[in-house]
């Protein structure tokens, strides 16, 4: 029976193997500290963080995200340390609340591998405090215990820190809160709960428990995108599911056969259409595939970690390290490392075989905003009426299973611009030649931007092109081509110096008008579509003015629905220094080839994304870029016979 804690009581731990799952609303980062009897921290070293997530008996999440799981082994703690704090701090310099009087009190559990509760706690009476001390596992009389603290600071990190003992607690505190920015700028950005009702199953991790989804009320329907709200303002949001009906029931399995899992369907995700549906169950996928992996990683890593424990007793003693004892006590060890590997991937293998079957049936089912450029569903595209939830920005897959492949989906409209690559990495296995991979990089530019053009309704989303030395007229040429761009390519430092203004301008101006209520005033020219601007050989023909503008543009634009895609090697740009280290950051790095660097939001996996470039010898993005051409073109004329006849 899980034991509710309050501020201050403590509770016995029956087991050494734990996990601490942590749940907060907002992303925050969560670590932990090693102390002495006293609870003094006697060094950086004795902190685990986004930078050092793992010390001896603790392992703590990468990166800020609303959901935590912390990995424990008691038995593993140096014989010194007598207390295990753990901590939670809101990010600073990302955005998100500044407080955690600002959002929901955060609620942490301790609990067995088998997800069973032991203790759990609802960290309240919060205000000011960007920081906090959750709770302590604590050594008392040889036995571990667990106490609720509930301990705030207004400080901050730092102030925590100091209050432990780390005299070089400001210090740290600013790598930790680097080290977070930089993981935040890699992650792929967790969706909303699925709402209430959802029944999905999540697929069962090592120890066989199940993890189930949280729960959020239906988002209420918004007005058409890009008109004015009530009370003035423009709705930049995504407009939701137009229908106030409940949302429809995901369809029914076909009964399964005895001792035998449920058939995946596709859309057994709740809500309020297919389409929404099917994202839900796309991000469940995701979650699973995550949660499965670092249940059979941290098997692994125990196995090994107890086989190396008992090896080193036989060695540390002088009576059992040579000898037919000795070679019988290596050889147990050895056989028992074997055996739990052995079941963490029996249930690993359980898990993927699942996981692909369900996606042999979605995959299929994708609406083309979902689908990859090789499915038949873009063979009869037709330009929307709306825009979708989420689009496509390509794959993601772990080593574990390479051939189960997650769709990435994003929402709409983008939280933050791309920044496609150009450079080398030194993490793919891909073309060496810089001209080849500059080439690839634009090409995947231009196959994201086609596809957040066929999934924009006519009128509702522009595109602009900076391309400065004209390097990558052949990349954009299927853009020019189909005339969907807002004014050819801009060439030369002029050419920059005009677009950015006019965006600059017209981010000045809505935001203006959004401030004071008064959309109304707004210039009858002014284009309220979504724009997205895409920078090409970034710096060549950017001067300091043009760079400034355009750090603006990737900070303030995304609220007033304008993007930024920038396709460029950082190491071009290191004249710069640090001053354009916050613009990197804004962004999500994509890359042009297969690359591990893209990091889920509940795990922190290092997950190998391959960009949604069009087949070889596919006609298919001609064809879509047509239809929002001709779509395009009849909009236009149709808006000139009505201000004609007016």
């Amino acid at each position: 029976m899980t034991a509710e804690l309050v501020r201050g009581q403590n509770h016995p731990l029956p087991q050494t193997r734990l996990e601490i799952r942590i749940s907060a609303g907002n992303p925050i980062v969560a670590g932990a500290t090693l102390g002495d009897e006293r609870g003094t921290v006697h060094g950086a070293e004795w902190v685990a963080h986004p930078a050092s997530p793992q010390l001896a008996g603790i392992e703590v999440p990468k990166q800020a995200a609303a959901d935590h799981r912390l990995a424990v082994d008691l038995d593993a703690m140096p014989e010194h340390i007598h207390r295990v704090t753990v901590l939670l701090a809101l990010p600073t310099g990302v955005g998100g609340p500044a407080r955690f009087g600002a959002m929901a009190a955060p609620f942490v559990a301790v609990t067995g591998l088998d997800g069973a509760e032991i203790a759990s706690y609802t960290i309240t009476d919060l205000d000011s405090e960007s920081a906090v001390s959750a709770l302590e596992l604590y050594r008392r009389q040889g036995a571990w215990k667990v106490r609720a603290i509930g301990q705030g600071y207004a400080g901050g990190l730092a102030a925590m820190l100091h209050d432990q003992g780390l005299e070089q607690g400001t210090d740290l505190a600013a790598r930790i809160n680097e080290a977070v920015a930089r993981g935040m700028a890699r992650s792929v950005a967790q969706p909303p709960p699925r709402p209430d009702g959802d029944g999905r199953v999540r697929t069962a991790a090592a120890g066989g428990a199940t993890d189930p989804a949280p729960a959020q009320p239906q988002t209420p329907p918004q007005q058409p995108q890009g008109t004015p709200a009530a009370g003035g303002s423009i709705d930049y949001q995504h407009p939701g599911r137009r229908t106030a009906a409940p949302p429809t029931p995901p369809p029914a399995a076909p009964p399964a056969a005895p001792g035998q899992p449920a058939q995946p369907v596709a859309g057994d995700a709740s809500g309020w259409s297919m389409d929404e549906r099917l994202y839900n169950q796309v991000w469940g996928m995701f979650e699973d595939l995550a949660r499965t992996t670092a249940a059979y990683r941290s098997a692994v890593d125990f196995a090994e970690s107890r086989m190396e424990q008992e090896l080193d007793r036989v060695l540390s003693d002088p009576r059992t390290r040579v000898g037919p004892a000795a070679d019988s006590a290596r050889a147990e060890a050895r056989a028992k490392q074997t055996d739990l590997v052995e079941q963490a991937r029996i249930a690993l293998d359980r898990d993927l075989a699942q996981l692909i079957a369900e996606a042999e049936v979605v995959e299929p089912a994708l609406p083309y905003a979902y689908a990859r450029w090789d499915s038949p569903v873009w063979q009869a595209y037709q330009v929307p009426m709306e825009v979708p939830m989420a689009l496509r920005l390509g794959d993601l897959h772990l080593p574990e299973r390479a051939d189960l492949r997650i769709p990435m989906l994003v929402r709409l409209p983008l939280e933050r611009g791309l920044w496609i690559d150009a450079g080398r990495s030194g993490s793919f296995d891909g073309p060496t030649d810089s001209g080849e991979l500059r080439r690839l990089a634009a090409d995947a530019a231009v196959a994201i931007a086609a596809r957040m053009l066929a999934v924009y309704p006519a009128g509702e989303f522009a595109v602009h092109v900076i391309d400065p030395a004209g390097s990558a007229a052949g990349s954009f040429a299927p853009l020019v081509g189909a005339g969907v761009l807002a004014e050819p390519p801009a060439a030369g430092a002029q050419g920059v110096s005009a677009v950015l203004a006019a965006l600059t301008q017209r981010v000045d101006l809505v935001q203006m008008a959004i401030r004071s209520r008064a959309t109304d005033a707004l210039p009858p020219d002014l284009d309220t579509a979504e724009q997205l601007l895409i920078v090409h050989d970034f710096p060549h023909g950017f001067d300091d003015r043009a760079v400034t503008q355009l750090r603006y543009l990737a900070d303030e634009g995304p609220s007033v629905g304008v993007h930024l895609m920038m396709v460029a090697d950082r190491e071009d740009a290191r004249a710069y220094g640090p001053v354009l280290d916050p613009l990197w950051r804004s962004l999500l790095r994509l890359t042009p080839v297969a690359d591990d660097h893209l990091a889920d939001p509940w795990v922190g996996h290092a997950w190998t994304y391959e960009p949604p470039m069009v087949p070889p010898g596919s006609r298919v993005l001609d064809q879509v870029l047509g239809e929002v051409g001709r779509a395009a073109q009849a909009l236009r004329a149709a808006r000139a016979r009505q201000s004609y006849g007016g």
